[in-house]
């Protein structure tokens, strides 16, 4: 009977949890180098080539790669044979393994979690509780796989309860484009198809824990009809031309994983969850011999991609910016910016909109007239960092407080992630400002840009506190300009069409 010790398995999780924060999986590293050497968009290839370098950068420094570090997700399958040393539960044994992870002071993740979800969303401060899946099995082995899944590609989950004779390509293709960029592409969709609603949502999360294997899928070809949807997929959603960060290009996803379960007669329960550029998940087992080691990968794995701010990219004073220069950006401007600007995601807008619905002045040091704001929930520095990985996060969440931040705080322009949606939009066009993407998933990267950094506001938020921060050329594109022109809608247009037009795929 094997038995398995308490603290060999939370050094475990803690150790698996500390690897992926910086280690991309080098399946995905492979997978995404030959999108970037495939890549005809500019655009495109140029975010490709930002991910690259940020992950060659995380690996070689140990910090994260992006700044939100996410959701842990563990799937357990533990033999029937193991005994237990151990005082505490299984999930309480999971959980201390995330709270030494993230709280780890050589590198500190940031912590996401927030309880009372309907109401107070307060802060667990330490990125518990994880959430937990259990399968009891023959053998005498715990088997562990875990993710940290960012909410950007979390929050564009679906789901739908298809008639038993509907297709789900037709879904899938239809419902993929509703998604936007904030998932980050690209990256994978993970399918669950059959069971119930539940057990098809537990298959698509599952199912991203697979390897990215579709270049051998497709080299051996498909053995069942189940691969043959996966290609089948995997052809039509990158025909989309949606490509990476949503600018239009070749590559939406590296690859489409499918599990499925039976079902109902007179059901069809299909999700869908895509898996980002910053993908993070790791497998291990314990035997009983002590804590997993999981191996650490050479940096030689890497191709050799490196990152370079576009010639022609123009370079932005934010001290002195007006409402003339913003006018004069034309979308998809590369842009270098330096200078002072603010920051704020979801909790500070409401506290903002609260104050100046009752009347009451913003805090001293908010001061947004002629100014930007960075939607970004950085990580904490470690050693000589001003700030640790500060990414940007989906701009979309923001759409419903753009009308007042234009209209009530003198704000000119925002920088965050992805594509804005039409309540979005609609301000940026009647306020003439301009809304500039950063690229999701080189957050390592974009934080070196950044000089200094002082919480000015709601400092009890913690990483949804605001921010000030000097940055020197942080790299930018004009997403919308201020006649709502908008790479998002134009880009992925023109390079469906192009597409199109291929040989191999017409």
């Amino acid at each position: 009977m094997t038995v398995i010790k308490q603290d060999d398995f939370i050094q475990s999780v803690q150790d698996a949890l500390q690897h992926i924060s910086y280690f991309h999986p080098l399946d995905y590293i492979s997978a995404l180098a030959d999108a970037h050497e495939k890549e005809e968009s500019p655009a495109a290839k140029d975010a490709i080539a930002q991910i690259l370098t940020n992950s060659r950068m995380c690996a070689e420094g140990h910090r994260p790669i992006c700044q939100d570090t996410g959701i842990v997700v563990v799937f357990l399958r533990v033999g029937m044979n193991v005994r237990w040393d151990a005082t505490m539960s299984v999930t309480d044994m999971v959980n201390e393994g995330v709270r030494r992870a993230y709280l780890q002071p050589d590198n500190v993740l940031r912590a996401s979690i927030v309880a009372d979800p309907a109401f107070g969303r307060k802060n667990t401060r330490d990125n518990t509780p994880a959430v937990v899946h259990y399968d009891l099995v023959p053998g005498d082995t715990v088997d562990v796989r875990l993710a940290a899944k960012g909410s950007g590609s979390e929050n564009k989950s679906k789901f739908v309860m298809l008639n038993p004779s509907d297709s789900v390509v037709d879904w899938v293709l239809k419902t993929v484009p509703t998604m936007g960029a904030g998932w980050c592409p690209p990256g994978m969709l993970g399918i669950g198809i059959g069971g119930t609603a539940e057990k098809a949502m537990m298959l698509a999360k599952e199912s991203l824990m697979d390897h990215i294997d579709m270049t051998q899928l497709r080299a051996r070809g498909p053995k069942n009809k189940i691969e043959e949807m996966r290609i089948e997929l995997y052809d039509k959603v990158n025909a989309l031309g949606i490509g990476a960060q949503g600018l239009g290009g070749l590559s939406t996803v590296l690859d489409v994983k499918i599990l499925d379960y039976p079902t109902h007669a007179a059901s069809k329960p299909v999700a869908m969850i895509p898996n980002c550029a910053a993908t993070r998940h790791a497998h291990f087992s314990l035997d009983g011999s002590g804590a997993a080691t999981l191996p650490t990968p050479s940096i030689d794995a890497w191709p050799s991609v490196t990152w370079q701010p576009d010639r022609n990219a123009r370079r932005v004073d934010l001290d002195t910016l007006d409402p003339a220069e913003v006018a004069s950006w034309k979308a998809g401007d590369r842009l270098l910016l330096t200078g002072r600007l603010l920051t704020g995601r979801d909790a500070a807008h409401k506290r903002i909109a609260d104050l100046l619905a009752s009347g009451k002045e913003l805090p001293a040091g908010v001061d947004f007239h002629n100014r930007v704001i960075y939607y970004v929930g950085p990580v904490d520095p470690v050693g000589d960092e001003v700030v640790g990985p500060a990414g940007p996060t989906t701009a979309t969440r923001m759409d419903k407080f753009t009308e007042m931040m234009l209209a009530k705080t003198g704000l000119i322009a925002m920088i965050g992630k992805a594509e804005r949606g039409p309540v979005g939009l609609e301000a940026i066009r009647k306020h003439r400002a301009a809304y500039l993407m950063a690229v999701g998933g080189a957050a390592y990267l974009v934080s070196k840009a950044i000089r200094s950094s002082r919480c000015v506001a709601f400092e009890e938020l913690g990483m949804e506190a605001i921010f000030e921060f000097t940055v020197a050329e942080m790299p930018v594109t004009v997403a919308v300009d201020s006649t709502g022109s908008n790479v998002h809608e134009t880009g992925p247009s023109e390079w469906r069409e192009r597409i199109r037009s291929l040989p191999v795929l017409s």
